[in-house]
């Protein structure tokens, strides 16, 4: 963290954006006292007091995932009052999502707004004072470096075990802890994974053929109580860490069915020796990434955009096509390896007859009898194919709907 152990009273209170709130002392008091006054209750709680809520203030978290639990915990984050929140998401809002998402409405879902962009604008009108950095991507190996970069922490709001497994990983290699949390049904889990302390998530579940084969919310459902369990137990061990009180962080696995109510608690084990990620070697060489991650802070808040461009660095774009059927969803992921160009696609699926939903980060299209499958496109090159699981027959729709000019680029790109 970027506040040291005891930090005192910073000269002045940030203000909205997390800029300096001015110079004069008569501004800075009354700044002082209405930042003392909106988290009151909060800094009387004597753990946390007003030297923790300073380094929530410094504090800068990622959320990967805006779904259920990534929706909820980025609200916890912003009202709790941490500086910088990450949030990354590859999806949109549904009315399927309504019930348990509770950070969004109907209007996000009839305008088809991109989880990540419309959690964005909901956390600033919630805290105008935080760095919100809003990604709409599909983390993977080539950008999760990008976005972790400068955290103090990973909030685990996804919905796969390859995902969740490769944020653990990048927890590790920066020496931060990874905050586990899953919910299907009735029954939630989590952890608070930490280098040099506890096992890496590989080590406790498996890779990810042994991880995947487990239920999912899509396959068995999932109540809204059950997600705010897990957030609530994920949002204590990140407060806990972050406000300097790691010795009262659970050191715990729990599990709980909360229909039935029935909690059990399982202590973490240490890292493996043998593993590259959690063993001895591990620990070292991750404490030492983690302070030259930190260092990269102060460029990071004061840099002139504070909403780092949603694209990605140019060598790590893959020029491949790459499919991956979406648990449970009846949907594919086709990521083309190239840009789309949404205005050029949105003429091309207007002369071929689809009916639109259009905003600027994405296009929904209908595709025309006698199909009922649905394409969402994204301008990183990710199509969603919705109403097939078959990943052979999502890329021949693409191939079908998609401009020629987009395929010709397919086939001259890498």
């Amino acid at each position: 963290m970027a506040g040291g152990e005891g930090s005192g009273a910073p000269a002045a209170i940030a203000g909205p954006g997390g800029q300096p709130a001015g110079s004069s002392a008569t501004s800075e008091d009354g700044l002082r006292a209405s930042w003392r006054e909106r988290y009151s209750r909060q800094i009387r709680f004597a753990p946390i007091g007003e030297a923790g809520q300073l380094r929530l203030r410094e504090a800068s978290v990622l959320i990967a995932g805006c779904g259920a639990l990534g929706a909820s915990l980025a609200q916890h984050m912003a009202r709790a009052g941490v500086g910088r929140i990450v949030i990354v998401d590859r999806d949109y809002v549904e009315f399927s999502n309504l019930h348990r998402q509770t950070l969004f409405d109907e209007e996000d879902a009839r305008r088809v707004l991109p989880k990540a962009k419309a959690a964005e604008t909901k956390l600033r009108r919630i805290n105008g004072e935080a760095i919100i950095e809003a990604h709409v991507a599909d983390i993977s190996q080539h950008n999760i470096g990008k976005f972790a970069a400068g955290t103090d922490l990973i909030l685990d709001g996804t919905d796969n075990a390859a995902t969740r497994l490769l944020l653990c990983d990048e927890a590790f290699r920066l020496g931060i802890p990874f905050v586990y949390g899953g919910a299907t049904a009735s029954q939630g889990m989590s952890a608070m994974l930490v280098p040099g302390r506890t096992a890496c998530l590989s080590c406790l579940i498996g890779g990810e053929e042994e991880a995947e084969e487990g239920d999912s919310c899509d396959t068995r459902g999932v109540l809204s109580a059950t997600v705010e369990l897990v957030v609530a137990l994920q949002v204590a061990e990140a407060v806990k860490w972050l406000t300097g009180n790691r010795e009262s962080v659970r050191g715990t696995w729990l599990n709980a069915d909360i229909w039935n109510f029935a909690v059990r608690e399982f202590k973490l084990p240490s890292g493996v020796a043998s593993c590259g990620k959690c063993g001895c070697e591990a620990r070292a060489i991750g404490s030492e990434a983690h302070s030259v991650e930190i260092g990269l802070r102060h460029r990071l808040h004061n840099s002139e955009d504070d909403n780092c461009s949603d694209d990605l660095d140019r060598e790590s774009r893959l020029h491949v096509r790459r499919s991956a059927a979406l648990c449970g969803r009846d949907t594919v992921q086709v990521t083309l390896g190239f840009t789309l160009d949404l205005e050029r696609e949105i003429n091309y699926l207007e002369r071929l007859g689809c009916g639109m939903t259009v905003n600027p980060y994405l296009v929904k299209a209908e595709l025309p009898s006698p199909y009922t499958e649905k394409l969402v496109l994204f301008p990183d090159g990710r199509v969603l194919v919705q109403g097939t699981s078959d990943m052979a027959e999502a890329e021949r729709i693409c191939d079908e709907y998609l401009s020629r000019e987009n395929r010709r680029a397919e086939g001259t790109a890498g």
